[in-house]
Order: C-alpha cells, then sequence, then structure tokens
C-alpha cells in the first residue's frame, strides 16, 4: 500500500495540470483528481499506478460527471474547446502533458495511425484561430510597410492597410479585423481616435494606439479605447503589443451608442 500511495504522489502534479486543463478550472480539476486518487486507494485490485492508468482513470471519472468542459474566454482554452472532445484530450496528452503520440491514443483508445492525422488537424485548428487577421491603420507608408512586415513575420495575417477613416472603415466591414493597429494622426485630416470609436459603435474590435501623440488619449479621458505604443517604435514593442492582444482575453464591450441624428 506504502508503495502504491508514493507512486501516486509522484504522479500528482501531472495528474493536477491534466485534469484542471480537462475539466476547464482549477477547483474541479482537483476534485477529479481527488475522486481518481480514492478509487485507486479504496480498490485493491487497482494495481497500475502507471500515468497513463491514472490518466484513463481520470478521463473516465471526467465522463461520468458529464464531460461537459467549461468554456472560456482565454483565446487557447477556446481554441482548444472548439475542438472534438477526443481531439482536445489528444492535443491535451501530447503538448500539455507530453505523453508519446503511441500512448496517448493508447490512453484514448485510438489507432495510432489515426491518432497522427488527428492530432495534426487539431494543431492547425488551434494555430488559425490564434491567427490574428490585422488591419494597418496608418498614413505613413513606409510605417505602414514596417508594421505589416512584423505582423507578417508573426505568423499574423494583414487584412489591409488603410490611411483615411472612410479607407479603414472599409477594410474592417470587408475583412473583419480581430485587431487594429491605429496610428491617431491620419490623412485628410482624419483621426485614428474617431475610426476607433466608429468601429467600437459597429463591434467591438480591439486597437492598438501605435501614434508620435500618445498623450491625445489621455487628454480626451479615453484610455478604454486601447493600449498606446509611442512613436518611435520597435518591432519588439509591436510583437508584445500584439502577443498581449492575441492571447489574453478580451473584455466583448457592447458598442457604443449612436447619438440621434
Amino acid at each position: 500500500m506504502e508503495e502504491r500511495t508514493r507512486h501516486l504522489m509522484e504522479h500528482l502534479p501531472y495528474l493536477r495540470r491534466y485534469a484542471r486543463a480537462l475539466g476547464g478550472s482549477p477547483a474541479r480539476g482537483d476534485a477529479l483528481v481527488t475522486r481518481a486518487l480514492e478509487s485507486v486507494l479504496e480498490d485493491d485490485d487497482a494495481t497500475d499506478v502507471t500515468r497513463p492508468a491514472l490518466y484513463r482513470r481520470l478521463n473516465a471519472l471526467y465522463d461520468e460527471e458529464g464531460g461537459d468542459a467549461r468554456r472560456s474566454e482565454h483565446p487557447v482554452e477556446a481554441a482548444l474547446y472548439a475542438l472534438g472532445e477526443a481531439d482536445r484530450r489528444l492535443y491535451l496528452l501530447v503538448n500539455l502533458e507530453d505523453v508519446a503520440l503511441p500512448d496517448a491514443a493508447d490512453i484514448l483508445g485510438m489507432a495510432p495511425e489515426d491518432a497522427v492525422d488527428r492530432l495534426s488537424a487539431a494543431r492547425e485548428a488551434v494555430r488559425a484561430r490564434l491567427t490574428a487577421v490585422i488591419m494597418i491603420v496608418e498614413d505613413d507608408a513606409i510605417i505602414a510597410f514596417d508594421l505589416a512586415e512584423t505582423v507578417r513575420g508573426m505568423g499574423h495575417i494583414v487584412c489591409g492597410t488603410a490611411a483615411t477613416m472612410d479607407e479603414a472603415l472599409s477594410v474592417a466591414a470587408e475583412h473583419t479585423p480581430t485587431l487594429a493597429l491605429m496610428d491617431i494622426r491620419l490623412a485628410e485630416g482624419d483621426n485614428g481616435i474617431e475610426v476607433a470609436r466608429e468601429l467600437r459603435r459597429q463591434r467591438f474590435l480591439p486597437v492598438i494606439f501605435v501614434t508620435a501623440f500618445p498623450d491625445e488619449l489621455t487628454k480626451r479621458g479615453l484610455e478604454h479605447l486601447g493600449p498606446v505604443i509611442p512613436k518611435p517604435f520597435t518591432r519588439e514593442h509591436i510583437e508584445q503589443a500584439i502577443t498581449r492582444a492575441v492571447f489574453m482575453p478580451q473584455p466583448q464591450e457592447a458598442p457604443e451608442p449612436v447619438p440621434p441624428a
């Protein structure tokens, strides 16, 4: 009994990590692990306490509870929840738990060759969901080009560039970007703050302001419209801001009310 308990304790950190990802919350994951350990200790015939066997037990207990994963606003978790349940577990076992693919397939009762294809498709699906579609609103062609190259270098998509408010609204309507890099002073006397506010009236769109006038939002009490990167900027500044926007949960705010004509 002591030997079995010792093995269980050695596996505990891995079980908790997997169960928390499986169940969608720390509390649910820890409760699942507690049930799994209790079921092993109460069963004298449960001699297999290897990690694969314990992962199988966690999966079985999770299914007994109904197996409904908690939905999350976090982009990475949301991308995983969009997968089929078996594919989600395969992804977690291989990518989170570092289980060899043949072993993960065995845990889930999949044929190894089938698991190869399913894991490849799951990874591509997650990657696609985490690829931002970015609109660049900047009237300086050289800066716009530099921003576009940075975006593409990160593996994201540039859906279009705009130098005026009308162009920006047209690009947004046609391509439905998931993020905008926005200058404040635009061509033809337009203002990126007004572009951001108009886009917010229509639908929520995260905006990162890249501007030589970083205090303008603060002066107007509009800091909530988005973070500011002062010019001159480095590519590292842009990359860090985009990464935060893509991988951190974004509040889905209601559109600003349209004032009556």
